[in-house]
């Protein structure tokens, strides 16, 4: 097989939820166990943290691993999902894992499934393959994002040396459950015995879950807002977000510099140190110089696309991956500080996320560009357009996600600004 056949049968033949949605997804992990069993257990091969959350787990994620990687940790990352290239879910010390790999392993668990016959989805082959990977470039630390929830998460057969998970929102509400709580109880899955657990945000709803969950398993316990505060922030000229973080004992970082510019990244920086105090507290050896360093840096040392990413100039043209209502709250807090003649929102949704919700949020003032991305579940842009008028949203609807943006070109001044988002397929189809 080459690598395009690969990819197709990676896509084509296995279910994959990016496609297929709920339909693909595995309620269990017992394909995972057997797939590891088959590749003798790559995970206990390299120490790992577990990162789960609605929003913001995969800036968390690059961000520590930007940091390891400063600290000298030969570090893997693995994330969900890809924007431009499959490679980009496994990586090492930033750069993609090689087509070669993919192709060998794949080649080597069809040899091996002759006789086991198994189905796994798309996202459980994968996450063995990640695995697979650490282990034979023997990685001091991987960092590993939870795909989906966290109980039966494809990447919860591991035993971190930390859990981390971000925050809870309304999202995949018909696997997870609809309530917060419910959410919660799946998320709170990735909390393992004796193993310390950094919780971003405090929430009655959730927090009464996390710490049950914590207490049950003997395992320390860390609310990351009730410790750490991002007091302070502004934009450089040279495109870093600086703040001052705040501790409970007094300023902790003055003038921290961060190459994500979303607003959002305040609370996901104060999780992500709150992990890393934690993590030296364990014994990593972590400086603050490492810390700096790697903030400032995350996109060059991790390859991070599509977090409140600028693609275009006279007009200014931003995309964001925000696809749930937290998510989506924090793009519109952040549009609504930004000056300009005339605000073009570009968007493209998924048909099984709660659009009536997300709706509800946008600017009305906004011109609206409804379209959506070439995978099968993403909603008509006919269809989006009419919720929308219930919302007072007003705009056109266009076949595709170039032809919108195209459009949106075209009218805008160079004084306005382009806002591209609604789902992360969306802005795959606009980065470079």
């Amino acid at each position: 097989m080459n690598y395009s056949e690969v990819l197709e049968y990676l896509y084509e033949h296995l279910p994959y939820y990016q496609r297929k949605g709920p339909a693909a997804y595995k309620g269990s992990l017992d394909n995972t166990l057997a797939l590891d069993q088959m590749f003798h257990y790559p995970h206990r091969n390299f120490r790992a943290i577990h990162v789960a959350g609605t929003n913001g787990k995969g800036s968390v994620s690059h961000m520590l691993a930007a940091i390891l990687q400063k600290a000298g940790y030969k570090t893997g990352l693995y994330t969900s999902p890809h924007l431009k290239d499959f490679r980009e879910r496994i990586r090492l010390n930033g750069e993609m894992v090689p087509e070669h790999f993919v192709v060998d392993f794949v080649e080597r668990f069809l040899e091996m499934n002759k006789t086991s016959a198994l189905e796994p989805s798309f996202f459980e082959l994968t996450v063995l393959m990640a695995f697979v990977y650490f282990s034979e470039q023997k990685v001091d630390v991987a960092v590993i994002e939870v795909g989906l929830g966290g109980r039966l998460d494809s990447t919860n057969i591991i035993t971190p040396e930390l859990s981390v998970i971000t925050n809870i929102s309304l999202d995949h509400t018909a696997l997870l459950g609809d309530s917060l709580g419910k959410i919660a109880l799946e998320k709170a899955g990735i909390i393992k015995r004796s193993i310390p657990v950094v919780i971003g945000e405090t929430h009655p709803q959730t927090s009464i879950i996390f710490e049950g969950k914590a207490a049950e398993n003997h395992s320390k316990i860390l609310f990351a807002d009730q410790l750490l505060n991002a007091d302070y922030s502004m934009i450089s000229i040279d495109q870093r977000q600086i703040f001052n973080i705040k501790s409970t004992d007094g300023l902790l970082f003055e003038n921290l510099r961060l190459d994500l510019l979303g607003k959002y990244q305040a609370k996901n920086v104060c999780t992500m140190l709150c992990a890393v105090q934690e993590m030296q507290r364990l014994g990593w050896e972590i400086s603050i110089a490492d810390i700096r360093d790697g903030l400032e840096n995350v996109t060059a040392l991790t390859g991070l696309l599509g977090r409140w990413q600028t693609i275009g100039a006279n007009p200014r043209i931003i995309c964001d991956t925000a696809h749930n209502e937290g998510g989506i709250s924090e793009v519109v807090a952040q549009l609504k500080q930004i000056p300009c003649k005339k605000l073009h929102f570009i968007i493209g949704m998924v048909n099984d996320k709660d659009i009536a919700g997300i709706l509800a949020l946008l600017p009305v003032e906004a011109v609206y560009y409804f379209t959506k991305a070439s995978f099968p579940r993403a909603m008509s842009e006919h269809q989006l357009m009419q919720m929308a008028t219930y919302f007072g949203l007003n705009g056109a609807a266009y076949e595709d996600v170039p032809t919108a943006l195209a459009e949106a070109k075209m009218y805008a001044d160079k004084d306005d600004l382009i806002f591209v988002g609604g789902s992360t397929f969306v802005v795959a189809e606009v980065i470079p």
